[in-house]
């Protein structure tokens, strides 16, 4: 599968760097540059999937590289990662179309998720026909099939994802922001609520089991636990 193709624009030659080497290393392929004319002329030159703007450089700010950018592309997708954090700058960002708009300093894993699901990589085919044991359940994530001895429950593509994501963090904090995005795309109120609605058809479906060895416990702010007892 072809790596999708990121463009950064960023002035501090230490933070670029570093930021390429992470998104390399998660199966991107990153070019960066300095300035906002050299973005600009890459852009031209090349196909992005996906920009990564700063907004405070020398030559040219974000805002205008992106005005610059959209004469080429008008419907690249763009994020804003920056030390302006004033509501005036949040807001102009928003309305020249961006995806995201995040200030400095930043949460790594958290850019990671958010250019997941801009570019729908919700799920990749690694997972695709693992099974796993939880509890006395076979829960078969490519079938989306939960069996409890001879009973087999067929569960809805979110159920099937939500439970997947548990047991890949089983007896670990799975956090309500990564479930959010890799699985709904958006973190907000209405999917938050979603997201508990799923939750709890979840709990209910794991308590069939007879010896009680499962649960998912709620970390209030924080996510969610899915705990098995081995005893």
């Amino acid at each position: 599968m072809k790596q999708p193709k990121i463009l950064i624009a960023e002035d501090d030659s230490n933070f670029g760097m570093v930021l390429q080497s992470y998104l390399s290393l998660n199966d991107f392929e990153v070019i960066l540059m300095p300035t906002g004319r050299k973005a600009i002329n890459q852009f031209k030159s090349d196909n992005f999937d996906l920009c990564i703007l700063d907004v405070m450089m020398p030559d040219m700010d974000g805002f205008t590289l992106v005005e610059q950018l959209k004469l080429h592309n008008p419907a690249i997708p763009f994020v804003f990662l920056t030390a302006r954090s004033m509501k005036e700058d949040q807001v102009r960002g928003y309305k020249l179309g961006a995806i995201d708009y995040l200030i400095k300093p930043f949460d790594p894993e958290i850019l990671l998720l958010k250019i997941q699901a801009i570019l729908g990589y919700t799920f990749d085919n690694t997972y695709k026909g693992m099974i796993y044991e939880v509890g006395g359940f076979t829960f078969n994530y490519d079938q989306r099939k939960l069996s409890l001895k001879n009973t087999n429950r067929k569960l809805s593509p979110k159920e099937s994802d939500l439970l997947r994501l548990l047991c890949e963090k089983q007896n670990s904090v799975l956090t309500r922001e990564e479930a959010l995005l890799k699985i709904w795309k958006e973190d907000n109120y209405f999917t938050g609520q979603s997201m508990n609605v799923y939750i709890t058809k979840l709990r209910k479906y794991l308590k069939q089991d007879p010896n009680n060895q499962i649960e998912i416990v709620n970390l209030h702010g924080k996510g969610f636990i899915l705990k098995v007892n081995t005893d």
